[in-house]
């Protein structure tokens, strides 16, 4: 019987990663509302554990390095 390979799991941090919505809201000066909206479009990394939505600082300081041009955008 051939051993199951472990690389679907790969890309899912640790428990000991997660940090609350609140906690990278501190770190990254975002409310948590938006990390709450970034998350629900796919745009950072986040996970739904029991009533509390997580998150990673590596995915916070991910999308903090990313060129953002805040405001509206332009018309077509």
């Amino acid at each position: 019987m051939a051993s199951r390979n472990n690389e679907t799991k790969s890309d899912q941090p640790g428990l000991d990663e997660l940090i609350t919505l609140s906690e990278a809201a501190d770190v990254s000066g975002l409310s948590p509302n938006h990390l709450r909206l970034l998350v629900g479009k796919g745009v950072i990394w986040g996970k739904k554990l029991g009533r509390n939505w997580f998150t990673t600082a590596q995915a916070v300081t991910d999308y903090l390095s990313l060129d953002r041009k805040p405001g509206p955008k332009p018309q077509r």
